[in-house]
């Protein structure tokens, strides 16, 4: 006779006599306490009811336990439930099918709550469909921090619109203060090029009719880049204008004839730094190459403020780099300029530019620079070629140095040829 096996107090039963009730009343209690919504369907019944939903379902939607058995759980869609979403769970229902959708349900109190829905099929041992489990979850927070978040960056691209627009704006404007028409010169040939490396740039330059012999020609280069260069920059492109009562290149008072006179290349130096001085707190500055061209005798008397030497192309002699002693302009409130002259013969060339194309690099680095000497020896090969196509050689092989990468800084060139007609 077999003895039945009794409870023993503080003896453990067998394991194959706790293990099916005990795993039951374990998930059980794992459901009720999940801080997720837990609910069953019954897909073999008529519109497939719920038959269970655990505490967290009731946390979720405000709907107690007994309200929501034999119901379908669609009652929880309302007027601004996406019906994208409610399609694709019907699809996945007809399918037979696991999905995942987002959407947007209200509670009993009328609330609404984005819930992260899972729904899986489940089946009997012979595959056939019986029910369905679905696990929702309150992903309201999120969906409120992304839409936040869409929204700043709405702003933020509206912002950028908006900054972008007044950048192409002030571009449009350096734009509209480089030479319009070269001068039309017997004997004399100009050409110029500008390049900047972003939308507003530091750089500036032009040539200015002084008198009736004589055109004023710079070439200037702002430290830094961006906006305040930029200001700098078109700031200096007024300062240095044809409109004689207020231009740096004049004389403050009429002379006795009522016009106001060309100063000297040093005086315009002088000005510009008592004018420009850096403030406390701010390193900007710029460098300058200035001088005079007398049309009569293409006489060039310039000065140099901190600015990359001038190339002096004669016509049958090797290049020359002319003397730059000058400090640049803003640095000290008594800084020394010195005054050069050359004088032009016919065939001779003269550039003039800034350190945009002598310290472009591949990759940044001042090992790897264009350098002085390679744009002496590319001017050189380009002696056979227009002005124009000798500006066209440089920004091309500089361009081409750089390789994938844009130069680091701006492009600028002006050039005087002295030719027999």
């Amino acid at each position: 006779m077999k003895v039945p096996n009794r409870a023993v107090p503080g003896v453990q039963p067998p394991l194959d006599e706790w293990r099916p009730k005990t795993q039951l009343e374990l998930k059980d209690r794992a459901l009720a306490v999940a801080a997720e919504g837990v609910t069953i369907a019954d897909a073999t019944l008529p519109d497939m009811p719920l038959i269970y939903a655990n505490a967290g379902f009731e946390r979720l939607t405000g709907y107690a336990v007994d309200e929501v058995l034999g119901r379908n759980c669609r009652f929880l869609q309302g007027p601004e439930t996406d019906q994208d979403a409610v399609e694709e769970i019907r699809r996945a229902i007809r399918e037979e099918r696991q999905c995942l959708v987002e959407i947007l349900n209200y509670r009993k109190n009328g609330t609404k709550f984005w819930n992260r829905l899972s729904i899986t099929p489940v089946r009997n041992s012979d595959g056939e469909l019986t029910h369905f489990i679905g696990v929702q979850s309150d992903v309201s927070e999120r969906r409120q921090a992304e839409e936040q978040l869409r929204c700043v960056n709405r702003t933020l691209q509206e912002i950028n619109d908006r900054m972008r627009g007044d950048l192409e704006a002030a571009a449009r404007i350096q734009q509209s203060l480089l030479p319009r028409e070269l001068p039309a010169v017997a004997g004399l040939r100009f050409a110029w090029h500008f390049d900047p490396c972003d939308e507003l740039a530091g750089d500036t330059l032009n040539i200015v009719p002084l008198d009736e012999d004589r055109l004023g020609l710079y070439v200037i280069d702002v430290s830094g880049h961006g906006v305040r260069s930029a200001l700098l920059s078109v700031t200096l492109s007024h300062t240095l204008s044809s409109v004689k009562s207020r231009s740096a290149l004049f004389s403050a008072d009429a002379g006795p004839d009522g016009e106001h006179q060309p100063v000297s290349p040093c005086l315009v130096a002088e000005r510009l730094n008592r004018q420009f001085q850096m403030q406390q707190g701010r390193t900007q500055y710029f460098t300058m190459i200035y001088g005079q061209l007398s049309c009569s005798d293409r006489r060039f008397r310039y000065v140099s403020a901190g600015h990359p030497p001038a190339i002096y192309l004669p016509r049958c002699g090797e290049p020359v780099e002319l003397a730059a002693t000058g400090l640049p302009i803003g640095v000290l409130d008594e800084a020394q300029h010195e005054e050069q002259e050359l004088t032009l013969e016919i065939g001779d060339r003269l550039y003039l530019y800034t350190d945009g194309i002598i310290e472009a690099s591949p990759s940044g680095t001042r090992a790897e620079e264009f350098g002085v000497e390679r744009l002496r020896e590319l001017l050189v090969e380009a002696r056979a070629v227009s002005l124009d196509d000798s500006l066209a050689r440089v920004r091309e092989a500089v361009r081409t140095w750089c390789g994938d990468r844009n130069p680091d800084d701006d492009l600028s060139l002006l050039a005087i040829e002295a030719s027999d007609r």
